[in-house]
């Protein structure tokens, strides 16, 4: 039996919310929330675009200490405050043995996580930062080379790893190679939270899918997410598909 390390549930602390009205409390993913299980090995967060799920993913990873704008657990440094106040309202549930690696991913802001490397490395304290993801700059590569130099160099075993939309930079083959990283570390008592739009990052076997919906959160099969069944109605009847699309244009 998996012995259950990093984050076992979170929990959304209703009783402190004030005005459930206002934003961040009135996206989708709130609505009848109370506690979030989390697996030992994979959860992921799926559904259409505003329900919710960079928002929650987000301040799970606050939550857990990490930089609002992504980056391991020792990166402080902020560009522009953009992040709610839900990490506020979150309780995360520790397992006894806890994660002694971990980062945030958020595509948006990755760029930013590339500069303060680069900032840290110009102070010349102990040994150099990019070492750690490659050696080479992250600002030298495409967006998809410096995410997948970070997969590959930076995230190691016993660590959490908290990921928002990460098929942003990868192609579908390194997406797919992304999941076979992703096997390789948790073979090595590593966990995985992502939001996702992507069935192909999704197909992790052995993990929880949540998918947000206007009526909040529903744990769900990997072939009953929305994902999932339109990219399959796609890609086996792409031409009907396409003229159903275009007849109206």
């Amino acid at each position: 039996m998996l012995t259950q390390r990093g984050l076992t549930a979170i929990t959304l602390n209703r009783e402190k919310i004030t005005a459930p009205g206002e934003y961040p409390f009135n996206i989708p993913a709130l609505k009848n929330l109370s506690t979030l299980q989390l697996h030992p090995k994979v959860t992921y967060l799926s559904g259409e675009n505003g329900m919710g799920k960079s928002t929650l993913i987000e301040a799970i990873a606050v939550a857990c200490g990490f930089n609002p704008e992504g980056g391991s657990l020792n990166f402080t440094f902020s560009t522009r405050a953009s992040h709610s106040v839900l990490h506020q309202y979150i309780r995360v549930a520790r397992a006894a043995v806890r994660a002694k690696n971990g980062f945030f991913l958020r595509g948006e802001s990755f760029f930013n996580v590339g500069t303060n490397i680069e900032e840290l490395d110009k102070e010349g304290i102990g040994p150099r930062v990019i070492d750690s993801y490659g050696g080479v700059s992250l600002h030298e590569q495409s967006h998809g080379e410096a995410f997948w130099s970070l997969l590959v160099h930076r995230f190691s075993g016993n660590g959490l790893y908290i990921l928002d939309e990460p098929e942003a930079a990868l192609s579908p083959t390194r997406q797919m190679a992304m999941l076979s990283r992703m096997h390789q570390l948790i073979g090595q008592q590593s966990q995985f939270i992502i939001a996702t739009h992507s069935p192909i990052v999704m197909a992790y076997p052995d993990s929880i899918i949540y998918q947000l919906t206007e009526n909040g959160i529903k744990k769900t099969s990997y072939t009953e997410t929305e994902n999932y069944k339109v990219s399959h109605r796609f890609i086996n009847d792409y031409k009907n598909m396409v003229k159903i699309l275009l007849e109206d244009v």
